[in-house]
């Protein structure tokens, strides 16, 4: 019955949303007041209900009930429990279903807790985003039914993809999810905003946490996946423009334009139109990623491929939600005032910049991934992989993290081009300062780009922390330090990404025991290779002592493993991590004579990377925990004041 139930709650959560939504139109288009008491409890009610179906899902996978198609297709009964657990989104059907319960349950937070908008384009936003959990809905109970019986029921399940029986599949997809659910969000209040031509600052400082949010939890999403494909696939890269790698990509893109753009829209009443758009263009975005990895048009260790049926529901539903949203933006944008003026030489120009700059990238990733599909539907293969997304992104993001470096060093408004410069030497002297340092002492030649990726590091580095300089500290609001902190991760990222290009060496060998081999300074020696059992595979194991001179620094022992359900072939690597860099082992296939093909990278500071995505996450975090606590404050300051802004309070 736990299936049954779990369906019911789907039915009940959609006929709520529908319900939701005519209620929305009636209170928004007509005035109803009487329709309008119920709006709140009803987007509250669908959330519990929705959220209710997701959890009975994963207690049918926790208790491997063979009887539900989904389980048996997905899950096996001696899997370790938390392949089990997080097995029920490892799955088109339950990622599908998180999806629309994460969506459900931020609707409900909305009708909770959302109090700065006038109460007409609250209900405009809370029937919008009723409008897109009933689509989902549909697609669930009508193309894609996670509760699905089986009759008769397996006698034993087909198991996970042994790629995904990491924990990152616990992390990874949630994390993702709820970012692409907070842009939703963004999405409705801008259609609620369009409908009832309330572009504004309380449209912007309403919109922002959920922005800011949604951008922080797809930067750890994306940095977990980085880092889970890097070390679980064996290839040594940690990007490989995957095309559902690029799914993840262009929302975050879009989101980080999104957040500057309302940042100025809240605090400095310009960029309106700007910030609307971008917010269609957002949710667009994981529509588009949600189509691509859903519809079964991609094959990736990622995608879960399924009947074009599917694809075609979902087609439908971004052609309606953002055909839509655009066609009102059109109709509605001469609605949408121009809003505060400022000069080419100010801190919102620059901003601008930076959002051009996003969005050709953004534009520059969406046809590098959708070209080759678009070639193969006219019968032609192409393949376009790393060295057209490396030579067109890379120097268009050297010129972003140049407008990253000058940007928060200037003034709102307006500023004077010699002042602008002399705030910006320090910046400029460190990125001269690393290039010399770089041509100096560098023990090969490097690529131009790798080397302009180090020296606008540096710059960004310095930079970021500018905005701290002859400034109490104790003083200093949190969102300043979040910012801080941001654009300081995107240095450190940065260096990494350019110091692993520019300097990782690679050694491929044939190796036997007893066997050494040298790599950057380190000796790599095979002790041996050895049968091993896992609790649901079985393995190779390589003992492989690591020495730097004559110091043991380590042993590796990387596996070559084999699943059984299903029967699939992995390379389990092995990472030892230095101060300055990580040594990358692979044990790979069984050569003649007792030797095992072994795979040895030194990456020097790649895990500046993943650091780097962490400070900027914790940025965001800081800065949304800042801005949240600023805005309660200065509702205190209105409601005690009975002033209709917070300005006319604060004046």
């Amino acid at each position: 019955m736990i299936a049954e139930a779990g369906l019911a709650a789907l039915w009940l959560a959609a006929t709520l949303a529908g319900l939701q939504l005519l209620l929305a139109w009636s209170a928004v288009a007509r005035g109803n007041a009487d329709a309008a008491r119920f709006i709140r409890p009803l987007a509250v009610a669908q959330g519990v209900l929705a959220g209710l179906a997701m959890a009975l899902l994963i207690v049918l996978f926790l208790i491997s009930d063979m009887s539900v198609y989904l389980v048996a297709a997905n899950s096996h009964s001696l899997k370790p429990f938390i392949y089990k657990f997080a097995g029920a989104w490892g799955n088109h059907e339950g990622s599908m279903l998180l999806w629309v319960a994460v969506m459900s349950l931020a609707g409900g937070a909305v009708a909770l807790f959302e109090r700065s908008l006038d109460r007409a384009t609250h209900f405009a936003t809370l029937g919008a985003q009723a409008a897109i959990s009933l689509g989902f809905y549909a697609f669930l109970l009508f193309a894609s039914n996670p509760f699905q019986r089986l009759n008769p029921p397996a006698v034993e399940g087909q198991g996970l993809n042994p790629l995904l029986q990491d924990p990152g599949l616990a992390f990874h997809p949630p994390t993702l999810y709820f970012g692409y659910v907070g842009l939703s969000v963004a999405f409705s209040f801008a259609v609620g905003a369009l409908l009832t031509r309330q572009v504004d600052a309380r449209f912007a400082r309403a919109i922002r946490p959920w922005v800011l949010g949604a951008w922080v939890l797809l930067t750890i999403g994306i940095a977990a996946g980085s880092y889970w494909a890097y070390y679980e696939l064996g290839w040594g890269g940690w990007w490989f423009w995957d095309p559902v790698e690029n799914a993840s990509l262009m929302p975050w893109l879009a989101a980080t334009a999104l957040l500057h753009s309302a940042s100025v829209l809240a605090a400095r009443d310009a960029l309106r139109a700007w910030t609307v758009m971008l917010a269609v263009v957002a949710f667009a975005m994981s529509m588009i990623g949600t189509f691509l990895v859903r519809s079964g048009i991609l094959t990736s260790v990622h995608a879960f491929a399924v009947d074009p049926t599917r694809g075609s529901f979902i087609l439908i539903l971004l052609g309606l939600y953002i055909g839509g949203a655009l066609a009102l933006f059109a109709m509605r944008v001469h609605t949408v005032n121009e809003g505060a003026r400022f000069d080419p030489l100010s801190r919102e120009a620059l901003l601008v910049v930076n959002n051009l700059l996003l969005c050709v990238i953004l534009g520059l990733v969406l046809i590098g991934t959708l070209y080759p599909l678009l070639t193969e539907m006219l019968g032609q293969s192409v393949s376009v992989g790393p060295p057209y997304f490396n030579a067109v992104i890379g120097p268009i993001t050297l010129v972003l993290m140049a407008a990253l470096v000058v940007g928060p060093l200037l003034r709102w408004r307006r500023d004077e081009s010699g002042a602008a410069l002399r705030r910006s030497a320090p910046a400029i002297g460190a990125a001269v300062v690393t290039l010399i340092a770089v041509l100096l002492f560098a023990d090969r030649p490097i690529g131009w780009l790798p080397l302009l990726g180090l020296v606008m590091a540096a710059a960004v580095a310095v930079a970021s922390v500018a905005p701290l300089w002859k400034r109490n500290l104790r003083r200093t609001p949190m969102f300043t330090y979040g910012m801080v902190i941001a654009h300081l991760g995107c240095a450190v990222s940065l260096a990494g990404m350019a110091s692993e290009s520019a300097f990782s060496s690679e050694r491929l060998a044939a190796a036997a025991p007893g066997d050494s081999f040298e790599i950057a300074g380190y000796t790599v020696t095979m002790d041996g290779v050895r049968p091993y059992a896992g609790p649901n595979w079985t393995a190779m194991e390589a003992q492989l002592v690591v020495r730097r001179g004559a110091k043991v620094i380590g042993t590796a022992r990387p596996q070559a493993r084999y699943f059984t359900d299903p029967p699939t072939p992995t390379n389990e690597s092995i990472q030892l991590t230095r101060w300055n860099g990580q040594l990358y082992l692979v044990l790979g296939e069984a050569l003649e004579n007792g030797r095992w093909q072994l795979r040895i990278w030194w990456k020097p500071f790649v895990t500046l990377i993943w650091g780097g995505a962490g400070l900027i996450a914790l940025g965001g975090a800081l800065a949304l925990v800042g801005r949240v606590r600023r805005e309660r404050k200065q509702a205190r300051i209105v409601r005690a004041s009975g002033a209709e802004h917070p300005q006319e309070a604060l004046a």
